[in-house]
């Protein structure tokens, strides 16, 4: 598909409309537009609701957590007001109050005791709930990577089109990571600051209400910092993250395309829009982080006030005999474990809000328009003999920029249709409707008499291959790149094609033969022999129905004559397009098409074609027979 993409773009760039039109709307442009600002939603709510609700399949586990959290901030909440009653112990020992002679060592061992006790079974619980927690989320993440692997198979060719490719890739990995890290640090932080607040509140009304209610003076300032602070980092954070794509898809797009930047000269170009985006993305961050670190200094500036009028209330009750000290002391504790859950709550929240930022850029792709779904009927591959036919069809990319229009051609099974004309003219478009790369506007296609469009995709796709002229190989040997046409070839299968399409006498000259490894780019093989990789590729699938786009482009003439007897002997008994621009190699085609803005203007054989001295005569003669003039 992506051979497909980029093929397309190439011959019909003229046609395609704006990003923004593709999508219906401001969007981000194609990788050429980087810098395009992109969509993004801002519901905090409804993205935080339909991020948990992925966590539905783990409520059990969840539940667990819960009950671990509050059993670990019970025990927590409890260890201060026991460690009051040690200090009494020994208040009262000093004092010799309550008919103590001395301090009771018995009894202040005990109440210690306890107090470690409490606290090695809160951290137990506590670890268990961070455990659990952590494959909830993880496990949750495995399934939104597979959702979104799963969308990008059922997404259409257009959207793919319409979007930078390094933007995507950041959704599909950086933005989920973010979601996974935000989500493993502040769940589980918020549900025990959470359960903590409530916790210390219920303690520190049993103390004293008079001082719960001035530390409870200091929540609705604390609510109003983190509100403030936190709707201001939202947005620095989606800028963040929205930077980060843009910048990913320059780099993506500058190193594809390395050699080419180089050759002309354009890497300082490259560097000022690197730079550009750079200052943006540094600003965003600079911005998002500077604001989310300003909570926690805030809300500390907040409890040290409340601090402060608890000590001085407290001691004047302690001194008019209203409070025991080891009740001050319990709620002094209690005073700052309720401002410090506050504060790690702020802390939380802000994390939390750079992982929706990306959910929301991860759940916008998973609700982009999805091609339409597949018909339930199904083909039957022996059966199928390879007529084609184009019924009146019509398509463009853009409403107001028609390309095809009432097209209609037959291919007969077995033949070759070659087809012509200049750039922009409709040639590959054909053939990615033929593929159902994209859907009609009007008219139909039939395979042996069957409308593709209610043929399931597989289906027909499994009974063409395609040679494009943007080759692509993935990362693996050169005996699996051949295979990747038919997991299921045999080993002299695999021999035979490559020997057939002339693999086999490049390959020996490698060190490693046929299990040299190649990279996403080829590797160590030239560009021809990468297209003669892949025209293998597409032979050993031993397809009823054969594209050639431009396939032998990147060969040699020699090896192009070599190519072009292989292929007749191959294309026998299979229906075949090919796309060319150099006319020598289709003379011996059935039919040739001639093309021009959408429109098939002739037809015929070559030599038909050169008698009428038409449209497809004169480009003939522009490629062999016309001499050298100045265009004005």
């Amino acid at each position: 598909m992506k051979d497909s993409t980029e093929s397309a773009q190439a011959q019909e760039d003229l046609h395609r409309p704006p990003a923004s039109e593709i999508r219906g709307g401001p969007g981000t442009g194609r990788m050429t537009n980087v810098g395009v600002p992109m969509e993004r939603s801002k519901d905090f709510g409804t993205t935080s609701r339909r991020l948990m609700r992925r966590m539905s399949q783990e409520n059990a586990l969840v539940v667990l957590v819960l009950l671990l959290a509050l059993c670990s901030v019970t025990l927590v909440v409890i260890g201060p007001r026991i460690l009051g009653h040690a200090t009494d112990v020994v208040f009262d020992g000093l004092l010799r109050r309550n008919g103590q002679e001395g301090i009771s060592f018995g009894k202040l061992h005990g109440i210690l005791w306890l107090a470690l006790l409490l606290y090695v079974i809160s951290f137990a619980l506590a670890y268990a709930q961070s455990y659990i927690m952590s494959g909830v989320v993880q496990r949750t993440m495995y399934q939104l990577r597979q959702d979104v692997e799963a969308k990008l198979h059922r997404l259409p060719l257009s959207y793919v089109d319409a979007n930078s490719r390094g933007d995507l890739l950041s959704r599909v990995t950086n933005d989920i990571d973010n979601i996974a890290q935000s989500m493993q640090q502040s769940l589980s932080g918020l549900l025990t600051s959470l359960l903590t607040i409530v916790g210390v509140i219920v303690m520190m009304f049993i103390i004293s209400p008079v001082l719960a209610l001035i530390a409870m003076l200091m929540v609705p300032s604390s609510l109003i910092t983190m509100k403030q602070i936190a709707a201001r980092s939202k947005t620095r954070f989606i800028a963040q993250w929205t930077q980060t794509g843009k910048l990913n898809g320059l780099v993506e797009e500058a190193f594809t395309g390395h050699a080419i930047v180089k050759a002309f000269g354009r890497q300082q170009e490259v560097e000022n829009r690197f730079a550009i985006i750079n200052d943006e993305l540094h600003d965003a961050s600079f911005g998002a982080q500077f604001v989310s670190g300003a909570i926690q200094p805030a809300m500390m500036f907040i409890g040290n006030l409340n601090y402060v009028a608890i000590a001085v209330v407290g001691g004047v009750r302690v001194a008019s005999g209203t409070m025991g000290l080891g009740d001050i002391q319990a709620f002094i504790q209690y005073s700052r474990l309720f401002t410090a859950p506050l504060t790690q709550t702020a802390s939380m929240m802000n994390v939390l809000q750079s992982g929706i930022a990306s959910a929301e850029r991860v759940f916008e792709l998973l609700d982009a328009q999805e091609q339409s779904p597949d018909a339930d009927s199904r083909v039957d591959e022996t059966s199928v003999k390879g007529r084609v036919e184009f019924i009146d069809v019509g398509f463009s990319y853009n409403k107001e920029m028609p390309l095809i229009q009432s097209l209609c051609l037959i291919a007969e099974p077995g033949t070759t249709v070659a087809i012509v004309g200049p750039t922009g003219a409709g040639k590959t478009t054909l053939v990615n409707l033929l593929m159902r790369f994209y859907e009609l506007d009007k008219g139909s296609i039939t395979l042996d008499g069957h409308d593709i469009s209610k043929m399931p995709r597989n289906d027909l796709r499994s009974n063409i291959g395609m040679v494009l002229q943007d080759t692509w190989l993935f990362g693996g040997t050169i005996r699996e790149n051949i295979a990747y046409g038919n997991p299921f070839a045999t080993e002299a299968e695999i021999m035979d094609v490559a020997r057939a399409t002339f693999v086999d006498r490049f390959v020996h000259s490698l060190p490693e033969g046929y299990e040299t490894i190649l990279n996403d780019e080829g590797g160590s093989v030239s560009a021809g022999e990468k297209q003669l990789l892949t025209i293998a590729r597409a032979f050993l699938a031993n397809p009823t129905i054969l594209i050639l786009d431009e396939a032998t482009s990147s060969v040699d003439t020699r090896t192009e004559v070599l190519i072009q007897r292989a292929m007749t002997a191959l294309r026998s008994q299979r229906t075949s397009f090919v796309i060319a621009h150099r006319l020598s190699t289709i003379r011996d085609a059935d039919v040739i098409l001639m093309m021009e803005k959408g429109r098939i203007v002739e037809q015929g054989s070559h030599e038909e074609l050169l008698a009428a001295h038409g449209a497809y005569y004169g480009l003939h003669q522009s490629q062999f027979a016309a001499p050298a003039q100045e265009i004005i």
